[in-house]
């Protein structure tokens, strides 16, 4: 599928969210209101429209930039305190600390970092109760959902129920979310905010490891050089390949009721306009913390590239997840002390 059509599919209201574990989400029973990537349609688009605050550009530039600065700054000093550190959870953490402070997630217990990745596990099983297999991973995603309940969310809770602050959070306790629900939106901008923040970062850095050239456009640039190189090597190298859809109702040549698999990496090579193509989606759906995304990248990489002796140890272990076409990059390991 092309790159227009492809778009046309995205940005139709006669299309709604499919993939991403939407099926077993239509499980739910209908009192528990479902997080917002899997809703669609009026509800949809009210949420987005009242919660589009959180993350505009001139928000985010007056809210976050000195807190992603302060961020990257620590990370980058853990670096140069151990001489050599896995890239991967440097830009774990920097990309937990700014979305927590979006989303309100700021009475943590330690170690929010390695629930995530215990949460979102390089190899999921499939839950279910017809196999052994199948009930050790409904078990253990139970036992994943509680922790991060118990040490981040509930703590946050409980304290923006008795003081609101400016926050998604404090917004969901307003429209009359209960726990359990905030829980599962908090968990879907873990998904979108976190760890493909850390990818996109990742990827990037591996990029400019191994190529001068393209290492020296972006640390000699200006800003808008920088973000129009991140920009490119996003639409080169989505984080999320592919994108789901289905119709109800027919959308161009395609009738309704069909599941529409978008192939973002093909389309991608078919942009006509400037930016990063479908990698952060289109319409409805599209990804609120785009600009979220990409100023902590700049912000993370040009202060690591600034590094003296900066050096990629090795390359990172590279394994994919086939139902999103999605890469995660491990194991990656960096040096700031000299080599010889």
């Amino acid at each position: 599928m092309g790159y227009a059509r492809a778009r046309a599919v995205l940005r139709s209201t006669d299309t709604v969210q499919a993939g991403l574990g939407v099926e077993t989400v239509e499980k739910l029973p209908p009192s528990i209101r479902r997080p917002v990537l899997y809703r669609d349609g009026e509800e949809h688009r009210e949420h987005r429209r009242q919660t589009a605050r959180y993350f505009t550009p001139r928000r985010v530039d007056e809210h976050y930039r000195d807190l992603m600065e302060r961020a990257a700054d620590q990370q980058i000093e853990t670096l140069r305190q151990q001489g050599t550190a896995d890239l991967a959870k440097l830009s774990f953490r920097m990309a937990i600390e700014v979305v927590c402070a979006v989303i309100g997630l700021t009475e943590s217990r330690p170690g929010l970092d390695r629930r995530l990745d215990r949460f979102f596990p390089e190899k999921f099983g499939k839950p279910g109760f017809t196999s052994l297999n199948g009930i050790y991973w409904v078990f253990k995603q139970n036992i994943q959902f509680l922790g991060i309940y118990l040490a981040d969310v509930r703590p946050a809770v409980k304290v923006r129920r008795r003081q609101r602050r400016d926050d998604l959070i404090s917004h969901l306790i307003d429209e009359g979310c209960r726990d359990g629900e905030i829980l599962g939106e908090c968990l879907t901008f873990a998904a979108a905010g976190m760890v493909t923040t850390r990818e996109f970062v990742n990827v990037v850095a591996w990029h400019l490891f191994t190529d001068d050239v393209l290492r020296d456009r972006y640390t000699g640039g200006d800003d808008t050089t920088r973000v129009a190189l991140l920009h490119e090597l996003l639409r080169l190298e989505p984080v999320v390949g592919n994108l789901k859809r289905r119709t109800t109702g027919p959308v161009g040549d395609i009738p309704d009721g069909r599941l529409v698999d978008i192939d973002v990496s093909t389309a991608n090579l078919e942009r006509v306009d400037e930016g990063p193509g479908l990698s952060f989606g289109d319409g409805p759906h599209k990804c609120p913390g785009a600009y979220v995304a990409v100023q902590e990248a700049d912000i993370f990489l040009s202060k690591l590239f600034a590094q003296p002796r900066l050096t990629m140890l090795k390359p990172p272990r590279v394994t994919k997840k086939p139902d999103i076409s999605s890469y995660e990059l491990r194991d990656f390991m960096i040096t700031v002390r000299p080599q010889g």
